[in-house]
């Protein structure tokens, strides 16, 4: 049946009677992509409100707009108001394609830090278990025959949903994907069945968007209160915030905690630049790891992990085989020896949690004639408050560091800069006006047993500057650096 904007709006609108069975070509929230026939749905961003963008919609052909209710005039096509469009976003797309996640076993992964680590470490679980598996977050869509380039942690409800009917429709069983708190918040997943959810920590970020640390948990914790029975909740209770949530979930709960006897926990543990080695108990079963991630806080999600894994009725042998298969992680914690054997490791931390969790376990890592040295930024627009402790957590750690620019976006570097220095004491870095050329200059003193961090960008492959990405990556300038000075 082909769909009608009645039946789309079936169950959210109340006087449902007085909406006419327009039929609707496809779903557009940009009005530059709507073509005729197509439904618009006006939504009010932080940037642009959509209501402004109704003419240029209704002259690319729109059959029907669904506003907030604001005063857009008369219209020549059908509008329906509603209080909240993100909302019906959500629910009209899941309408439109037939509700996918009802045919798939949907893997929700939320927290500030270990998301895309703890969904690839689930995902390779999955496909060790023969299941049909598709992974989406940060770096992109990883799914056979579906590979999409890097995008928002949780894409739009509408490509959201259109991802996974055709997930679905290619027999994909399993998805695991990341969902930020920004996606909670605007109700992109709001229409997202999901059967396994995972919380792995929360820390102050982006804060500029939610306030205070109180919404933003709220935020998060939203996705563990609309849980059903049948799902299941992996909780890491070693983090304050997992223990509250432990009692806010409508779903059962697997608890995991580095420091505890939880559902599941390490019996013993050992880690070291080579990788994190030791035993899990889960349950009344033993899980053997011999994994190559590196970081105590690979401990935590190789946990989360785990509790997924028994929550979906996975085999021990099969959980332990698919952790251990699990290679670096991309842009986490990423390690490439130098032409002279010096470890330099490559993540994606851009909070200051983040940044004490990495430091700190390199930190008792480095030999102890070498140094720790770091190259490190701070992003524009996001969370200023955090630039002074991430200069001083770089300091406390480090022997020497470089500052450089890291997606600068609309703001002068030199201010950013400013913000970052205010937190220092000491006086044993340099500042960069270009990233690359700071990494190079690290690279070219660089002894055997330094180890070198480089902080923030992970393997984003552009640099954004006054709205504009510009091409550049950390890692092609150590592959080139490495493949010049090779020995």
């Amino acid at each position: 049946m082909k769909p009608t904007l009645n039946n789309l709006v079936k169950g959210f609108i109340a006087a449902n009677g007085d909406i006419p069975s327009t039929p609707i070509k496809n779903i557009q929230l940009h009005s530059g992509n709507v073509q005729p026939g197509d439904l618009y749905i006006a939504i009010h961003g932080t940037a642009s409100d959509g209501h402004d963008y109704i003419p240029e919609a209704l002259e690319n052909g729109a059959s029907a707009i669904i506003t907030n209710g604001r005063d857009v005039g008369s219209l020549p096509v059908p509008q329906v108001k509603v209080s909240n469009p993100r909302k019906a976003a959500s629910f009209v797309a899941a309408e439109y394609y037939r509700h996918p996640s009802k045919e798939l076993h949907i893997v929700g992964i939320t927290g500030t830090n270990g998301k895309t680590s703890t969904a690839t470490l689930i995902a390779s679980i999955l496909n060790e278990a023969g299941c049909k598996t598709a992974q989406l977050g940060t770096l992109g869509v990883f799914a056979e025959n579906h590979e999409q380039g890097k995008t928002l942690t949780t894409m739009d409800a509408i490509n959201l949903q259109k991802l996974l009917r055709d997930l679905a429709d290619d027999d994909f069983s399993h998805v695991v994907m990341e969902v930020s708190s920004h996606a909670i918040h605007q109700y992109r997943v709001a229409d997202v069945e999901f059967d396994t959810t995972v919380f792995t920590n929360l820390t102050p970020e982006h804060l500029d968007y939610h306030g205070t640390m109180e919404d933003y948990y709220h935020a998060k914790a939203k996705l563990f209160k609309s849980l059903p029975l049948s799902a299941t909740a992996i909780i890491n209770t070693h983090d304050e915030y997992g223990q509250r949530l432990i009692d806010e979930s409508t779903a059962p709960v697997i608890k995991t905690s580095v420091t505890n006897n939880s559902d599941v926990h390490f019996k013993d543990v050992y880690s070291s630049l080579r990788g994190i080695t030791g035993t899990i108990a889960a349950g009344e079963h033993d899980v053997e790891i011999n994994s190559e991630l590196i970081g105590d806080f690979n401990k935590e999600n190789i946990l989360s992990a785990v509790g997924a894994a028994l929550a979906m009725g996975i085999p021990i042998g099969t959980i332990a085989v698919g952790i251990n298969s699990c290679k670096v992680v991309s842009g986490r914690m990423e390690a490439i020896m130098s032409p002279n054997g010096a470890p330099i490791v490559v993540d994606y931390a851009h909070t200051p949690d983040a940044y004490e969790k990495v430091l700190n376990t390199i930190y008792n890592l480095v030999p102890e004639n070498g140094r720790l040295i770091t190259v490190f930024g701070c992003g524009g627009n996001r969370d200023a408050a955090n630039r002074p402790i991430m200069g001083r957590l770089v300091e406390q750690f480090s022997d020497y560091f470089y500052i450089t620019p890291d997606n600068p976006r609309y703001e002068k570097q030199k201010d950013i800069n400013k913000e970052i220095i205010a937190g220092l004491s000491s006086d044993k870095y340099d500042i960069f006006e270009e990233r690359g050329a700071a990494i190079k200059t690290a690279l070219n003193y660089l002894k055997r047993n330094d180890v070198l961090v480089i902080l923030g960008k992970g393997r984003e492959t552009y640099q954004e500057i006054e709205g504009v990405r510009h091409p550049y990556s950390d890692i092609k300038i150590i592959e080139e650096f490495c493949a010049h000075n090779a020995i």
